[in-house]
């Protein structure tokens, strides 16, 4: 069957304004790029905000959507290692060919990872933005940590010994920044979040499980019994104030404290740094280190050292975006991920 001329997008219309949907032409791949139908789309957290908070986004009308599973349509010039039928998994970009609230996106071929057939297109799209910022926080050779990724020469289970905090483990990047942190080895892997969520967290490689609603004092007692002392490096995927400043307080001196939000530490002593994760491949100077990891993805799901995350389908297609974000909003998701079929929009 051809490729349509045409395809459904949803589209949000002005700064803090609402989404309509539209129809828009189908885009062609260039050179080094493929064509991928949109099979399963995942909701983030970031996309409510843009839209409430107006912010990250300068020009509108604007396409949102960074999490995206389906099929290569078509590949542009140049491009060996996909071709079309190949089931693939890729993060988005806010540029409107790019971006996944549509049926079809455009995603450069060694930004995007084939993924098994024991995978769902459910289960893949829940992945490539909490991988990629949970990566990213971890290994970037020019970030705060510069840890060996597991899947570099040397990599795996080269941090045995050394303990990491993972602050929000129930969140999606938390969950991947667990599932990373056990394949470099590090031990003990502490993490805070609902205790129903423990038994989750633990098949993904958390050691010991904190409750989430543990005051700074109390989270620094537990922490400190667990490791003997303070900690050298800490990720905080909620990074609200309140987090924030509860996860400086375990650091020790020359600390690293990888947040998602901006740093809200207004007091910062003996070498303890924060760093702000800017969890996107689709930024230059992160490219790099996101070919390598896509690459390596497609191995790491075939072995299941990679778990794909909990989901809910929230039903309309393109349509139901709105329902999720609010849930999303409301704070109604908790360790697990919500997926729109594009296909299904009415």
């Amino acid at each position: 069957m051809s490729t349509p001329t045409q395809q459904k997008v949803l589209v949000l219309q002005a700064k803090q304004g609402e989404f309509a949907l539209k129809t828009r032409d189908v885009p062609k791949p260039g050179p080094g790029d493929v064509l991928v139908k949109n099979v399963a789309v995942g909701l983030n957290p970031v996309e409510w905000k843009i839209q409430t908070w107006g912010i990250l986004v300068e020009k509108y009308p604007v396409i949102l959507g960074l999490d995206a599973a389906g099929v290569v349509e078509a590949v542009g010039e140049g491009v060996t290692s996909l071709k079309k039928g190949d089931r693939v998994l890729y993060q988005g970009w806010l540029e409107d060919d790019r971006a996944n609230y549509q049926e079809y996106s455009l995603i450069a071929a060694d930004l995007a990872a084939k993924f098994p057939e024991k995978v769902s297109f459910d289960q893949a799209a829940t992945l490539p933005v909490a991988v990629a910022t949970a990566a990213i926080g971890l290994y970037h050779p020019h970030g705060a940590t510069k840890f060996v990724a597991p899947w570099a020469e040397g990599g795996k289970g080269k941090y045995a010994g050394t303990p990491l905090v993972v602050i929000g483990g129930s969140s999606v990047v938390g969950s991947l920044v667990i599932q990373l942190a056990k394949l470099s080895g590090f031990s003990p892997i502490i993490t805070t979040a609902s205790l129903k969520n423990a038994g989750l967290l633990k098949s993904y490689g958390a050691t010991h499980v904190l409750d989430r609603n543990l005051s700074a004092d109390a989270l620094h007692a537990e922490v400190t019994k667990l490791t003997g002392g303070p900690v050298s490096v800490v990720y905080d995927a909620i990074s609200t104030p309140e987090t924030q400043n509860a996860a400086y307080g375990l650091l020790a001196a020359g600390g690293k404290l990888l947040v998602l939000l901006p740093e809200a530490v207004t007091e910062t002593s003996e070498g303890r740094i924060l760093s702000q994760v800017q969890g996107t491949v689709q930024l230059p100077h992160n490219a790099e280190l996101g070919k390598a990891l896509f690459r390596a993805l497609p191995g790491l799901l075939e072995s299941g050292e990679i778990k794909p995350l909990n989901f809910e389908v929230i039903p309309g297609g393109l349509g139901g975006v709105t329902t999720g974000l609010e849930k999303l909003k409301a704070n109604q998701v908790s360790a697990s991920k919500l997926i729109i079929h594009p296909s299904e929009t009415a």
